[in-house]
């Protein structure tokens, strides 16, 4: 009786689905379905109910009214390049594939700002402005298919954030549609705009306050040089104390990068970058700027990496070793996929004055769990991401590999970090949130998502766990000293 009423609902709503999209637009069969399935977060898959693709605001307003009014969740998704199970579908909800909204809208030069549709790839933005003499900032290592919607969700970085910084420091304006299909527009075309800051509360809010139609960018002017220095290290504890000798001086380079030997030998593999073999730790410290000002700030750098222990100290000599050494760390997370049957990204951030002991805690938990760790990550702000190493076709290796990556997103919060940076909570950290805030904290959050969408249908059950659901982790916790398989959000 259940399974026929719920083909019942289901039909009745792809019928009215219909009525407001193309037939083709509206996806129901199976093999239509699975490659919505998952993110880039593969090890949690479910099967959407209903896909739908819109094009424009209107059609979005009319999808959201409908399932309001009938209690039906909405999972928005972008390019899917997510790592944290954020656009993992409901297994009784609507997927609102956000891809067909892929045109940049307009640029203003003289402003230097550009409107794009969120389904716009990232570095599109950047090639339609190339020939002004400007670009778009925020570069996530996925910048070649993720797209604009998704870095407005999860708040994206990348190599240069750095300097530039976050999505949220690179963008003006958006226009968002609420699950009540009413529009509103967050922020303004000028700097600044009187009332709360809701541009910063929708940015990072991993698709629960609302789904953007349209967001408006920074852009800045080309810096006139950029140049890279590439530092080993034997150690890698020392090469992250180099990181915050480098910061402690009041230099902000352009990037600030680090990987231990494990990366560096996929990624020599993969892409012949040039990078040492043999060093326990490699940085690449980028600076930008005016030729005096780069000239000065490779001087003082190399002064520091010298003092700090480097073993070997190279200055990209010309544009083309410049990239050939960032396409190593833009490519790390592909190589080390070519080693590993499996691997697990763990996103979290702390202190730069901490990362050195850190890096050893890793080491000491990858013994204790017997898995091997390649780490890579934005040093210059102390935003992680250790890849644990697995082989998912072996019975409990996921298992013990989530419950490792809790314990490196732990030692984060002990050394007064975060349990992410730019990959959010989505299904993969709900647990860790439990430990990073309090109840009092989670009930303010929980009440945040009422004021946006009251019945709660908006990407559920991700995000900010149910205060009942930190209860029981943290009883587990305490007494059981593990962490339990998280559940997939359910109707």
């Amino acid at each position: 009786m259940l399974q026929a009423e719920s083909r019942r609902v289901r039909g009745a709503l792809i019928a009215k689905l219909r009525d407001i999209l193309p037939r083709q637009f509206v996806l129901t069969e199976t093999e239509q379905l699975r490659p919505y399935e998952c993110d880039g977060l593969t090890a949690y898959r479910q099967l959407p109910w209903i896909v739908v693709l819109p094009s424009n605001s209107e059609e979005v307003e009319k999808i959201l009214a409908l399932c309001t009014a009938r209690g039906v969740p909405v999972v928005a998704r972008g390019a899917g390049t997510g790592l944290s199970g954020g656009a993992l579908p409901h297994p009784h909800g609507v997927l609102l594939s956000m891809t067909r909204f892929d045109r940049i809208l307009s640029v203003d030069r003289a402003n230097r700002t550009a409107c794009v549709q969120p389904g716009v790839r990232n570095i599109a933005i950047s090639e339609e402005v190339e020939g002004m003499g400007l670009y778009y900032a925020p570069d996530p290592s996925s910048q070649i298919a993720c797209s604009i919607g998704g870095n407005v969700a999860e708040n994206s970085g990348g190599v240069h954030c750095l300097k530039y910084g976050l999505t949220v420091h690179n963008i003006l304006k958006l226009e968002v549609v609420l699950m009540s299909g009413e529009s509103v527009t967050i922020g303004a075309d000028a700097l600044d705009m009187p009332g709360y800051d809701l541009l910063a509360l929708m940015t990072g809010s991993e698709g629960m306050l609302g789904v953007v139609t349209e967001v408006t960018v920074r852009l800045l002017p080309k810096p006139a040089v950029a140049r890279v220095i590439l530092a080993a290290f034997d150690d890698l504890a020392v090469a992250g104390n180099a990181v915050a000798a480098i910061i402690g001086a009041g230099i902000i380079p352009a990037g600030l990068e680090m990987m231990d030997n494990p990366a560096i030998l996929a990624v020599e593999d993969f892409v012949h970058a040039g990078y040492p073999r043999d060093a326990a730790a490699l940085l690449l410290c980028e600076l930008d700027g005016t030729e005096s000002e780069v000239e000065a700030g490779i001087r003082e750098v190399t002064r520091i990496l010298e003092l700090q222990g480097a073993t070997e100290i190279r200055v990209a000599t010309d544009e083309a070793e410049r990239q050939r050494f960032w396409s190593g760390r833009k490519n790390a997370f592909p190589a080390v996929g070519r080693i590993s049957p499996d691997y697990y990204c763990i996103d979290g951030t702390i202190p730069k004055k901490r990362l050195g002991e850190v890096l050893t805690g890793i080491s000491k938990l990858s013994n204790e769990y017997d898995l091997r760790v390649a780490n890579v990550f934005h040093a210059g702000d102390g935003n992680l991401h250790p890849l644990i190493l697995y082989d998912g076709s072996q019975a409990g290796a996921f298992e013990r590999t989530e419950a490792l990556g809790g314990k490196i997103l732990e030692l984060c919060i002990a050394v007064g970090g975060t349990i992410t940076g730019e990959h959010g909570v989505g299904v993969e950290k709900l647990n860790q949130m439990c430990i990073q805030f309090e109840m009092p904290e989670l009930d303010q959050f929980h009440a945040i998502k009422k004021a946006f969408d009251p019945a709660a249908l908006l990407n559920p059950g991700k995000a900010v766990p149910t205060l009942s659901r930190c209860a029981e982790f943290n009883a587990m916790h305490v007494h059981k000293g593990r962490l339990p398989f998280p559940e997939l959000p359910r109707f």
